[in-house]
């Protein structure tokens, strides 16, 4: 997913608290675990146009923690749902889909078997919450070798499954999330406290207390994107269920 780097220069007094929380295992070229921090006197904001979570310090390492966490975390969730929308759209430009406005895996199928036909026997197969696509040969007198199958036929194949293994991982995955936001919202007066003893002097106290109302309507936002992504990563099973059941 990729991000800009956008740095601004601040006072000395509020950088350090207006920083975003970053991962402290991020990999350098080397691969070595390290943690990056903007020196003084500047403000390190990581701007993502996918919407990807932002984080400010509260200095208070146990909020700060919890934060981190849920940053990170969604922010792995959204990359694997926005695969999954990736691996639908590559399968419905790759057929010619016309219902290309929506997640819609029975057009693209109805394709994939109507060229394959006289070749292969396609049809799409569900098992517990993982659905693929099952390609059989179709027997022709006097063939005695199985041949491999065409590549843009293994591409589908390929599809298929990466986005039903992308649908399945979003939805279990959803359940954390909804968790660690709910706690988070469910806390927030006791956090408001929290803020309030960790600051040296009135002026600081005002800082973190921008930057929780901040964290805060960052963990507002995520609550209402993981419950998007939970319901269309459902329909997508749902739909892939109804179409294995119709071929049976």
């Amino acid at each position: 997913m990729s991000s800009f780097l956008c740095c601004c220069c601040l006072n000395d007094n509020s950088s350090s608290e207006r920083q975003p929380l970053l991962n402290s295992n991020v990999k350098e070229g080397n691969g070595a675990g390290t943690a990056r921090h903007s020196r003084p006197g500047q403000n390190v904001v990581y701007l993502k146009q996918n919407g990807s979570l932002q984080m400010r310090r509260v200095n208070v390492p146990e909020l700060d923690q919890r934060f981190t966490d849920l940053a990170q975390t969604f922010n792995q969730h959204q990359e694997r749902f926005e695969t999954m929308v990736k691996g639908i759209r590559n399968l419905q430009k790759q057929y010619d889909c016309t219902r290309c406005d929506d997640m819609s895996l029975s057009e693209c199928v109805g394709k994939i078997m109507q060229e394959w036909e006289t070749r292969y026997k396609v049809t799409l197969k569900m098992k517990g919450y993982d659905f693929s696509l099952s390609v059989v040969p179709v027997s022709l007198e006097g063939e005695t070798e199985e041949e491999p199958l065409p590549p843009a036929l293994q591409y589908a194949q390929s599809e298929v499954r990466y986005i039903s293994d992308r649908a399945k991982v979003t939805i279990s995955k959803s359940t954390t999330l909804q968790e660690l936001t709910g706690w988070l919202l469910r806390s927030q007066s006791k956090m408001i406290e929290q803020v309030h003893g960790a600051a040296e002097n009135y002026q600081e106290q005002g800082r973190l207390k921008e930057n929780l109302e901040e964290n805060m309507r960052e963990v507002r936002r995520a609550q209402e994107s993981i419950q998007e992504y939970k319901q269309r990563a459902g329909e997508v099973l749902k739909e892939a269920a109804q179409i294995a059941e119709a071929q049976l």
